[in-house]
């Protein structure tokens, strides 16, 4: 098993174990999406202020330890998204190789998509 099959097995653990114990059962699974959509906005929230988004603040320094920290709350909820849209790590890396490549297309003006020449 690789990281990212490990990571998105322990994530449904932890979705079900909350589930079960607060008794979310009964929402379905794009009522979870929204929901996971709402807490990655909110944690990705709390990311920008650890990097000085604010311009009209004095900048501090960075701690990065909470920046990563907050990323990887990102991560548990992105994690839960593709879970609930039923993907697995295998289907989640065959996309991102096939949308990677038409990205490096879309830069070297090979893509097929209009306003990419």
């Amino acid at each position: 098993m690789d990281r990212l099959e490990k990571m998105m097995e322990i994530q449904g653990a932890l979705n079900q174990a909350i589930k079960d114990k607060r008794n979310l059962n009964d929402i379905s699974p794009m009522e979870w999406m929204q929901k996971y959509t709402l807490a990655m906005l909110s944690e990705m929230g709390e990311m920008l202020d650890e990097v000085n988004f604010k311009w009209w603040k004095n900048p501090k320094e960075i701690d990065y330890s909470a920046l990563k920290e907050e990323l990887v709350d990102i991560l548990h909820f992105f994690l839960s998204m593709c879970l609930a849209a039923g993907m697995d790590a295998e289907e989640m890396y065959q996309i991102y190789l096939k949308k990677n490549e038409e990205n490096f297309k879309r830069q070297e003006g090979k893509s097929q998509k209009p306003g990419y020449a």
